[in-house]
């Protein structure tokens, strides 16, 4: 879902910044753009400190902090794009994006709109190098009858 959404927001801005729920756990997401090779692309990283279950109350102020959060991330980091760092914020993608007027991206969304476009494509992953199918191995013991040859 990450990888996905940082694909996507480079793809529409030069720069992105992530706001998510709690700050602790930013650093996964520095991880994660790191992993994926985006720390050129990814300005800023910026928790909100947002249970995940006030996401789905009606009466938090969630949507206004993470509103907010997410205005002072673009003008502090300079971004042009918005990654959403938490799937529990999917539901507010398209108002967030009505109200910041930049690109605001749900990994979730993302990430199922990818794939489906790589099978819509007749793609899949390679079948050489790293992604070979194993080679074929002799079982032993109790593992014997299970051996796929």
């Amino acid at each position: 879902m990450s990888e996905a959404a940082f694909h996507a927001a480079a793809l529409l801005a030069t720069g992105f910044s992530v706001v998510t729920t709690l700050t602790r756990t930013c650093v996964i997401a520095e991880h994660l753009v790191l992993q994926y090779g985006f720390e050129r692309r990814c300005r800023g990283i910026h928790g909100t400190d947002i249970a995940v279950l006030e996401l789905d109350d009606p009466n938090s102020n969630a949507f206004a902090r993470i509103l907010d959060c997410a205005q002072t991330a673009l003008t502090r980091d300079r971004s042009g794009a918005i990654v959403l760092g938490c799937a529990g914020m999917a539901d507010m993608c398209r108002s967030l994006q009505q109200r910041l007027g930049v690109p605001v991206i749900d990994g979730v969304a993302a990430a199922v709109k990818l794939a489906e476009a790589l099978v819509s494509l007749g793609l899949a992953t390679s079948k050489r190098g790293d992604y070979a199918a194993p080679l074929v191995k002799t079982y032993a013991g109790l593992a014997a009858p299970y051996s796929p040859r």
